[in-house]
């Protein structure tokens, strides 16, 4: 059977998005395309780490835990073939899937609901990054076509991360949704567009939340908090 390097496996509840407060099983895959600058899971991104693990012990292992939502997150989880069979199995076990990705990689998943985080500007890493990952993230990061193809093949959600205090930010994520919506040819609903301070303190996050209100009350779109940092902080398994 297929196997998937793992970095984490646990039970908490959804911190973000439309499903905020459900709870959910998390299996974190291990490995990314991209190198966010403000990345919060260097260990499955900057620095993967993990064993290899079978499908089956993975679909196991969710059903121990005995939540129907599972979170398949990273890492980016659409960069391995075998995360097809892990949707699979998972569906057969009557999970529901929530798939978190960059965006940057098609797979059609009939079923599954996808929670497309596009990453701006701001998440490059400096240019001196080793490996020529600048370059690499840049090249990238933004895949309004792939985007546009997820969101015709399956429920979503747009979910992107802002610095609000940060001038051309609002315009920065308008001018993407923009491009996504050209590739697509009709206008996104604002309600499945999200907006998430950046951040990994809950200080930070919630003064970032205060000035996204106004925003989101001027364009529809939803505030995101990420209700994990405020309750346990920036740890791991949460």
């Amino acid at each position: 059977m297929s196997q998937l390097r793992i970095s984490e496996i646990f039970s908490s509840v959804q911190g973000e998005g439309g499903y905020l407060g459900v709870p959910s099983t998390f299996i974190r895959t291990s490995g990314c395309n991209l190198r966010c600058v403000w990345c919060d899971t260097p260990y499955a991104s900057w620095n993967p780490e993990g064993p290899m693990m079978a499908i089956k012990t993975l679909v196991d292992q969710a059903r121990e835990l005995g939540n129907n939502h599972v979170v398949l997150t990273g890492g980016e989880p659409m960069l391995f073939d075998p995360i097809e069979e892990l949707v699979t199995q998972l569906q057969a076990n009557n999970h529901t899937i929530t798939m978190e990705t960059a965006g940057t990689i098609h797979r059609n998943l009939p079923g599954t609901f996808m929670s497309i985080s596009p990453k701006p500007g701001h998440s490059a890493p400096p240019e001196s990054t080793a490996s020529g990952w600048h370059e690499r993230h840049e090249r990238t990061r933004f895949q309004p076509e792939v985007i546009a193809k997820l969101i015709t093949d399956h429920a979503y959600q747009l979910k992107f991360v802002v610095k609000p205090e940060e001038s051309n930010a609002i315009e920065e994520v308008k001018a993407m949704i923009a491009d996504i919506e050209l590739a697509l040819k009709y206008t996104i609903e604002p309600t499945n567009i999200f907006l998430m301070p950046e951040g990994r303190d809950a200080e930070t996050l919630n003064q970032r939340l205060r000035l996204l209100v106004s925003v989101c009350e001027n364009t529809g779109y939803r505030l995101a908090p990420r209700l994990q940092i405020n309750l346990f902080g920036d740890t791991r398994g949460t």
